[in-house]
């Protein structure tokens, strides 16, 4: 599929689905590194390592320097922000259902501890 035709939510999520890529995302926000830094904890490859920062990148949660042979990764957070204001439209769904449980948890029925 051409990632072109992807939006950008399906994007961000597509590439938060893997855990390394997620770790990495941590580790970017408490400042750029580059490859090889990242790839340090890692039981992978650079090149693997490589690859997950390529879709980061074309997911626009990642940029990368161009500074010689360096290439230093940056957290890009606005992806994020977006991904949260999708999860935040469902917010009244759960908080309903935390309300009914609530509700649920205090009739009579339920507060007596002999079930």
């Amino acid at each position: 599929m051409n990632s072109n035709l992807i939006d950008p939510l399906s994007a961000t999520f597509a590439a938060l689905a893997d855990p390394t890529r997620r770790a990495i995302l941590k580790r970017l926000a408490a400042g750029e590194a580059t490859v090889n830094e990242l790839a340090e904890p890692f039981p992978v490859s650079v090149q693997a390592v490589s690859k997950h920062l390529g879709v980061l990148e074309r997911a626009g949660l990642i940029t990368r320097g161009r500074s010689a042979q360096l290439r230093p990764s940056r957290l890009r957070a606005e992806p994020l922000k977006d991904v949260v204001d999708w999860l935040r439209s469902y917010q009244r769904f759960w908080e309903a259902g935390f309300d009914l449980l609530e509700e649920h948890l205090r009739t009579p029925e339920n507060e007596g501890g002999d079930g």
